[in-house]
């Protein structure tokens, strides 16, 4: 029967053992177990790197395939837009054309179907002889009279009428105030040649009188 001491810890009525084998012994297996334990460790570092490095080489390998269509698709693309260079100068030089229009069309005025309204707003019997012709231009401001009584205008227009009767100028004068772009009338002399009565008139005219006809958003 075996039976432990309360306080010693010795075994009584147990086999005897005796550790024969030398310290030096002991503290060699000590040490192998450790190297064993430590390379384990390095193992398992080792695997987990390899894994990571695994990884990362898997992504830059996939970066580098993205890249490389991406590459491809640029080239592609810019292989395409050379075959329509032809047309895009076409199309530069269209919209340059049409910018020089604009530009140069911004102070145009309609002058035939113009002196066709002032015509209309003449008496019957009255008829234009002669047209003189004044007016702005997109690269410099028209001249402005100094006079209090005369406003803005941009453009100036002298005619010359007959009538086989005495004209009666203010009522001219009052059928070119409702034209568009009237500015002002100044009535000139008035003579009787051949049987003929002679008027002129000076009529300033406004930027209302533009026909925008070379403005693409004119007609919007």
């Amino acid at each position: 029967m075996r039976t432990r001491g309360k306080d010693t810890g010795i075994t009584v009525g147990g086999a005897p053992r005796v550790d024969l084998l030398p310290p030096e012994v002991r503290a060699e297996r000590r040490t192998a177990a450790l190297t064993r334990r430590a390379w384990a460790g390095v193992l398992v570092v080792g695997v987990r790197a390899a894994i990571g490095s695994g990884a990362a080489f898997l992504q830059r390998v996939q970066a580098e395939d993205a890249l490389v269509m991406a590459q491809a698709e640029t080239q592609s693309l810019l292989m395409s837009q050379t075959k329509y260079s032809d047309l895009k100068a076409t199309q530069a030089k269209v919209d340059l054309a049409i910018g020089a229009q604009k530009v140069g069309g911004s102070t145009d005025i309609d002058w035939p179907a113009y002196l066709e309204k002032v015509q209309g707003t003449l008496p019957v019997g009255v008829t234009i002889i002669s047209v003189s012709l004044d007016q702005a231009s997109p690269l410099a401001m028209y001249a402005q009279s100094t006079a209090p009584l005369q406003g803005a205008r941009v453009a100036t227009l002298t005619f010359q009428a007959t009538s086989p009767t005495l004209p009666s100028v203010p009522d001219w004068l009052n059928g070119l105030a409702t034209l568009p772009g009237f500015a002002d009338a100044q009535p000139g002399s008035v003579t009787l040649e051949d049987g003929q009565y002679r008027a002129d008139i000076t009529m300033h005219i406004t930027a209302d009188a533009f026909s925008g006809r070379f403005d693409p958003k004119a007609g919007e």
